[in-house]
């Protein structure tokens, strides 16, 4: 094979790279199918440390390349913006604007008014460390003690109940460390993370044969920006809770009120039955407070894309082995065990047994709710509509 020249890849090939990187092939790997070294590989997605930036994408209503060539050649033919606009579907004055911005009739040419529409459009969002000052500071002395981000984003919500300025999720963090948005957080208070790396690395196994792996699975980089600062309720985190054997119970956590459902899984949890379990939790719930599930990559949600035809209800996977993604539900399953230990044999439980579990932990004040309980907040919520 052919060398490949580092740094000149096209975008199918760093688009393959970028795959097979998240998918935990090795550096080596990669570098062996493009014929380079594993460090040019190494260089290529240390730039923005391990974290791949969003592909920009044409603004919905935009001006497509193939309209900006019919424009090109309507001119050319001497045609009126009308005349050109009529052909298109489009109205005469976005024509002329168009026209206008590119050097007017005689100078445009589709090409060169399509790419001025790219760089028009790269127009990058401030980072929110770098436009909080305040916050920045406050995050980077808890780094130096060797705070973890998830620490510290909780910490900032029982700090600064009634300051959203001082606000930001672990996720953030990372990537503030990792890609280096200007005037974010300082690369060297990566040293202060657990691993003390600059660049984020796959957390899933090694890629073998592709044995237990989902297909289809809908990334939780993916999921309405709305769930993340937990503002908009009905977006849930879900997992299993196992016991003794292969006894397990099935957990599910809505992110904005805390509130708590569990659900049995008698016919155990491989992926029809799990399905068929988790769309009768799900029915339970409120339609307005249905609206998004993060799980695991766990192969009992091998049915996933069928769960979701079947109940409207989204489902996103965290990255493998990354269970801080979903926190909320790793939190509760915590608490969950002082009912249901790994020693407890948990295939007896009846769904009106596990109401009542959920129905206790569900009735103790939070602080994170201004010490309502997770109960009165959901209920609000519910008969809101």
């Amino acid at each position: 094979m052919e060398a490949t020249v580092p740094g000149r890849w096209s975008a199918a090939e760093q688009d393959e790279i970028w795959t097979r990187w998240r998918k935990g092939e090795s550096f080596r790997s990669i570098g062996r199918r493009f014929g380079t070294h594993l460090h040019a590989i190494r260089r290529f997605l240390a730039r923005t440390g391990g974290c791949r930036r969003p592909l920009p994408r044409r603004a919905q209503g935009a001006l497509t390349a193939a309209e900006r060539e019919e424009v090109s050649r309507g001119l050319a033919a001497g045609l009126s913006y009308r005349r050109i606009a009529a052909g298109l579907g489009r109205s005469h004055t976005t024509v002329s604007r168009e026209v206008a911005r590119n050097g007017g009739p005689t100078q445009y040419r589709a090409g060169a008014a399509d790419a001025a529409a790219w760089r028009r459009a790269e127009r990058p969002k401030a980072a929110l460390l770098a436009t909080r000052p305040a916050l920045r500071e406050a995050v980077e002395a808890k780094l130096e003690q060797r705070w973890s981000p998830q620490q510290i984003a909780a910490w900032l919500e029982r700090a600064y109940p009634d300051d959203a300025e001082m606000r930001v999720s672990h996720e953030t963090i990372y990537l503030s460390l990792f890609v280096q948005p200007r005037g974010a957080l300082r690369r060297e208070l990566t040293r202060y993370l657990r691993t003390g790396r600059a660049m984020r690395f796959p957390r899933g196994a090694r890629t073998g044969g592709g044995r237990g792996q989902l297909r289809d699975p809908v990334s939780i980089r993916e999921r309405p920006a709305e769930a993340e600062d937990r503002a908009v309720p009905g977006h849930w985190e879900g997992d299993l809770v196992f016991g003794r054997g292969a006894s397990a119970v099935g957990t599910l956590v809505e992110r904005t009120t805390r509130y708590v459902a569990l659900f049995p899984v008698p016919a155990g949890y491989k992926a029809p039955a799990m399905r068929e379990a988790l769309a009768a939790a799900v029915a339970r719930v409120p339609d307005q407070l249905r609206r998004s599930l993060t799980w695991d990559q766990g192969k009992e949600m091998a049915d996933h894309v069928r769960f979701t035809v079947d109940t409207g209800l989204q489902v996103y996977f965290c990255d493998p082995r990354s269970p801080w993604q979903r926190g909320t539900n790793e939190n509760t399953n915590g608490l969950l065990r002082q009912y249901l230990p790994r020693s407890a044999d948990l295939k007896p439980l009846t769904q009106a047994d596990l109401d009542a579990v959920a129905a206790e932990l569900n009735g103790r004040p939070r602080q994170t709710l201004g010490w309502q309980t997770p109960a009165e907040r959901f209920l609000a919520l519910a008969e809101a509509g």
